[in-house]
């Protein structure tokens, strides 16, 4: 039996990846100390592995499929098809960046500045095109970890690490001055897997499903009643992707109406409804909107 080979990222992305995959059908299972999860598909096959060498992975064949993020794959130089985005904080529009990082009291401003300076990274081939680029000569070291701190004790003269929020970089009394990209997730092929038509027709299979539990992160599905005095006013408070579904109950003067919005919205949402007439109302969460 023919399968596909899914590189699950290994770390911080791990959680949210078994998330996905659940919502979106397959259940995957393994203890702390296994690589090889089970996943209730035959022909699927799974294996945890780091973000930053799946793109490795996927292109010498090794993997077929997996997620990571954009950053490891310009890093990696990896030759490969990139399937899908996704982003996996719906809920949020923030993304993460690699940002140049100094401390607080620094006379360095710019990346100009950079110029003869020491900076560590874990993103060491990216950072220094980047900076080979602009024709701005820096000596870049790999980064076992702690990058931050580096720069903290003046062991470098900059960090390019990855951030958020920026809150980290504020608390440890850093600054930046510089942002060198933004990155997210990609769902990513080998190339001889997205030419093979079984294994594509998988791949498409695992993307649409996947993007449709992404979709339906941070939304709810509404169930209403609505008399025909009173169906205007509701429909007129009601968002949906693209327009509420209405249907007539039994009673000719009353209707059934359904519709999907986000869930930030809800608790302000149903005492206006209530206001406006609406009865029986119905909040159900959402796997998947396709």
């Amino acid at each position: 039996m023919k399968v596909v080979k899914i590189g699950i990222p290994k770390g911080s992305l791990e959680n949210n990846t078994v998330d996905l995959f659940k919502k979106a059908g397959w259940r995957i299972t393994y203890d702390s100390r296994s690589y090889f999860p089970d996943i209730n598909d035959p022909e699927i096959s799974c294996t945890l592995v780091r973000a930053q060498e799946i793109s490795r992975y996927i292109e010498d064949g090794t993997l077929d499929l997996g997620l990571t993020g954009i950053d490891w794959i310009l890093e990696n130089s990896s030759d490969v098809v990139a399937v899908q985005d996704l982003i996996y904080s719906k809920v949020s529009t923030r993304q993460a960046r690699w940002v140049l990082v100094v401390r607080e009291d620094s006379p360095y401003q710019s990346i100009e500045d950079m110029e003869g300076k020491k900076i560590s990274t874990e993103l060491v081939n990216f950072t220094k095109k980047y900076f080979a680029d602009r024709k701005i000569n820096v000596h870049v070291e790999f980064s076992w970890g702690a990058t931050e701190a580096k720069v903290v004790e003046g062991l470098v003269d900059a960090v390019v690490e990855v951030t958020e929020t920026g809150s980290t970089i504020k608390a440890n009394k850093l600054k930046i001055i510089h942002e060198l990209m933004k990155t997210n997730t990609q769902l990513i092929a080998n190339r001889l897997a997205w030419d093979d038509p079984w294994k594509r027709k998988k791949i498409e299979q695992i993307r649409t499903l996947l993007m449709g539990s992404l979709l339906a992160m941070g939304k709810v599905g509404l169930k209403l009643n609505v008399s025909k005095e009173n169906l205007g006013r509701v429909m007129l408070l009601l968002p949906a992707l693209k327009a509420p579904t209405v249907s007539s109950l039994y009673s000719e003067e009353w209707f059934a109406v359904e519709t999907i919005v986000d869930s930030g919205i809800v608790r302000d949402l149903i005492p206006i409804l209530l206001e406006a007439g609406a009865q029986g109302i119905i909040e159900y969460p959402l796997n998947k909107v396709i």
